[in-house]
């Protein structure tokens, strides 16, 4: 175990010891090869593990406090935004979107809410035409792409997961109510404030410190969503791909989000860089019914669901939001399977693609973060996730998730 492990190290407080075993089993059994997870409840550290390697020459070994991409855990971080300034008072979720931003309402967006921004309801999940080489580096040029979109649905008629427009879509909700770029404010508000190892635009100096991922080994059975990006021109794949030459898994012509200038670039829908520490400091407050971040009431709003797919038209599997959340979304009984996020009934967070995952669930307290480097083929959490969840409930006195969600 010591050899293919390198060295697990960390806190793993008395009764605790199931999400250690897990994290282990993650290693041995399920092909981890570089990660972490890091668990509070109410203002105490329960778990911070770490183990592995950070890459697959295993030379060097994964710390507490290695940063990565993790992808679509951003959103978290896009929504946290736009509730701090919600919770202020600046941003009303109710009003709409050209209130703020009187360019958005062209081509049949006049109707759309700042709620339906945050719940991928606005209907603006992908761009038509080709974004240009290299555009999801390029702020104005997005934000111009995005106004200029018919969208897909009339806004607030259904919902459909906003993969990468959601990091402009919110992120420029932000950057017009506050005056400052998107991560700047959610440095200076949230991250800083917080003492998190976690950015949306990493400084040059930090570059050396990010990890690179793995890219997914293509399955035997792929799920709808890949077989939707089969073809070139459906929802899924406009979503996912059409990207400017930025993708998950490096292809000919492309390039995947592991590149300095994607790193650099404030992209709130799929680039922060975080280690598990982060992402679990940032939920910390939440867990805990909004300590100095936001007010109890605001985190009443995170935890209610606002939108619910028997079908996500993007992801083509049932999905649940909140505004600007995922919440518990059971499709075990799926012909995939294995392609949902069991949590607590009324927690909130959101998974990362290749499976790291951030959460609350202020009902017992628990804050989450998870972070690795080998990436799963599974659309939101696979088994490696999932365990570490299913151990931290099972430590809190839940009984089962056979309803969809963790009961006690």
């Amino acid at each position: 175990m010591a050899d293919q492990l390198g060295k697990v190290a960390g806190v793993c407080v008395p009764g605790w010891e199931p999400v250690r075993q897990a994290f282990e089993s993650n290693f041995s059994d399920h092909g981890e090869l570089g990660a972490s997870v890091c668990i509070h409840v109410g203002d105490s550290t329960v778990v911070d593990l770490c183990g592995g390697f950070t890459a697959e020459d295993r030379k060097t070994h994964w710390t507490s406090d290695t940063i990565i991409v993790v992808f679509s855990n951003t959103k978290g971080a896009t929504a946290l935004c736009a509730h701090v300034l919600a919770d202020r008072g600046q941003l009303e979720l109710d009003a709409p979107v050209a209130k703020y931003w009187p360019e958005f309402a062209q081509n049949g967006k006049s109707a759309a809410t700042v709620a339906m921004m945050l719940n991928h309801s606005v209907g603006v999940p992908a761009l038509r035409e080709p974004v240009k080489q290299g555009g999801v580096t390029d702020w104005d040029y997005m934000i111009q792409r995005i106004e200029q979109e018919k969208p897909f649905w009339e806004p607030g008629t259904q919902h459909g997961y906003h993969a990468v427009t959601f990091g402009w879509t919110v992120g420029e909700l932000v950057r017009r109510v506050s005056g400052r770029s998107f991560g700047t404010f959610f440095r200076e508000e949230i991250a800083g404030p917080l003492g998190l190892d976690f950015w949306i635009g990493i400084p040059a100096n930090m570059e050396r410190e990010v990890v690179p991922y793995i890219p997914p080994a293509v399955g035997p059975k792929p799920n709808a969503f890949h077989v939707a990006l089969g073809s070139p021109m459906s929802l899924a794949a406009l979503a996912v791909l059409n990207t400017g030459g930025y993708r998950l898994i490096d292809a000919a012509g492309q390039r995947g989000m592991d590149t300095p200038e994607v790193h650099a670039a404030e992209i709130g829908g799929a680039g922060g860089i975080a280690s598990a520490r982060g992402i679990a400091g940032m939920y910390k407050p939440l867990a805990t019914r909004g300590g100095k971040l936001v007010s109890g009431s605001t985190v009443e709003r995170m935890m209610q669901t606002s939108a619910a797919a028997i079908v996500d038209p993007v992801l083509r599997m049932q999905t649940h939001f909140g505004l600007g959340f995922m919440k518990t979304t059971d499709n075990r009984r799926w012909a995939d399977g294995n392609n949902g996020m069991i949590l607590g009934e009324r927690a909130f967070g959101h998974p990362g693609a290749g499976g790291s995952l951030g959460f609350a669930d202020p009902d017992c307290e628990l804050s989450f973060g998870y972070v690795m480097n080998r990436m799963g083929g599974d659309v939101l959490l696979n088994v490696r996730g999932q365990s570490l969840v299913n151990a931290a409930y099972g430590c809190l006195g839940y009984r089962s998730n056979e309803a969809g969600a963790w009961i006690r």
